[in-house]
């Protein structure tokens, strides 16, 4: 119910202020610092609690170099730098919070509605990922600030902060693909091209041992991720919802982010077929544009001026998640036991604490 009862008070708050004033841009800032300490100062919350904990402990008895050779190496040196400073393994949390929410920021300061894309992500995207599964929470942050850098049309910096990104979870590695699309006009032309310029890039990412790992894991296993479907459903709505309605209009109005959020709708069908072949695959991949569904919810408000449903077409992606989020929380075993009671250890670990 605290979960519940969080996003509640957060809907409220974004819809008792008036956006781009002083007020709200002061609420935006207290909910993103008080959303980043409830995630980075969890005790002994979130479904990868003992696994990450794990790795921490076999960090403890390697060093940099060994770190720095292991698949998704920036993970592992963090966990390394940790041990070096002495510090408990909680505090692996508190960096990985520190990247996703710097990530998410940079996004979040670029909308016309700071305050209601930041409380949007929160109920799917915050929850499962830095109070999770925190090695692609920091992926994600990277990947914010690449796509940032894809709006500006800065190729390096796009470049790098993927290859960082992928070196905290290696599924972000993917978005490379999208590098020669950076630069240059958006046409149909163009799009046909680029793709034809990717198949070698997927031939190698398919041929890496983290494609071996997934393939093993997630789609020879038959592992199912719980709730993909309704998450990637969302995406695909989303997507359909973009192309129908705002496509024309978003062109027109903001046409410098344009390329960045069509080739993200279009990824989100993307995740359509993916879901047969995996729905853990499908999920994963999902995470990564959830920033973007973000923007795309965000910006209904400003799109839909002239529309005689725009109330409603503005409120339904809150109400939406509130629906999703309150089944999810109420109904979901794995939520109940791994989510509750919510600790923290901002204060002071709770006694008989082992770390």
């Amino acid at each position: 119910m605290l979960y519940l009862i969080i996003f509640v008070a957060l809907i409220l708050i974004r819809s008792s202020n008036r956006v781009g004033t002083e007020n709200s841009k002061l609420l935006y800032s207290a909910c993103l610092i008080s959303i980043f300490l409830f995630s980075a100062f969890r005790f002994e919350v979130g479904p990868d609690w003992s696994g990450y904990l794990n790795i921490f402990r076999i960090q403890q008895w390697s060093d940099y170099l060994d770190a720095s050779t292991r698949s998704e190496p920036g993970y592992w040196l963090l966990n390394e730098f940790i041990h070096e400073m002495h510090w408990p393994y909680p505090s692996v949390n508190v960096f990985s919070s520190m990247i996703f929410f710097a990530g998410l920021h940079a996004l979040a300061k670029r909308q016309p509605d700071p305050l209601g894309f930041f409380v949007l992500c929160f109920p799917i995207l915050i929850i499962n990922m830095p109070m999770s599964a925190v090695r692609q929470a920091m992926g994600i942050g990277m990947l914010c600030f690449a796509y940032n850098a894809f709006v500006d049309k800065k190729l390096i910096p796009f470049v790098a902060f993927v290859i960082i990104g992928g070196s905290f979870h290696n599924s972000a590695l993917v978005f490379l693909l999208l590098a020669p699309l950076v630069t240059g006009e958006y046409t149909r032309n163009r799009l046909i091209l680029s793709g034809l310029l990717a198949i070698p890039g997927v031939i190698a990412l398919a041929s890496t041992r983290s494609a071996e790992v997934m393939q093993s894991r997630y789609i020879e296993s038959n592992v199912e991720a719980a709730g993909a479907i309704f998450r990637v459903m969302t995406l695909v709505a989303t997507s359909l919802f973009f192309q129908f309605m705002l496509k024309s209009t978003w062109k027109a109005s903001f046409k410098d982010e344009f390329k960045l959020v069509s080739l993200g709708s279009l990824m989100m069908l993307a995740l359509v077929p993916l879901v047969a072949l995996s729905t853990v695959v499908a999920d994963r991949f999902g995470y990564y544009l959830i920033p973007i569904q973000t923007v795309i919810f965000a910006r209904i408000p400003f799109m839909l001026r002239d529309d005689q449903y725009r109330r409603l077409f503005s409120i339904a992606p809150y109400a939406g998640l509130f629906l999703l989020f309150a089944v999810w929380t109420q109904q979901s075993w794995i939520f109940q036991l791994t989510y509750i009671p919510y600790q923290t250890w901002l204060f002071g670990f709770p006694s008989g604490s082992r770390y």
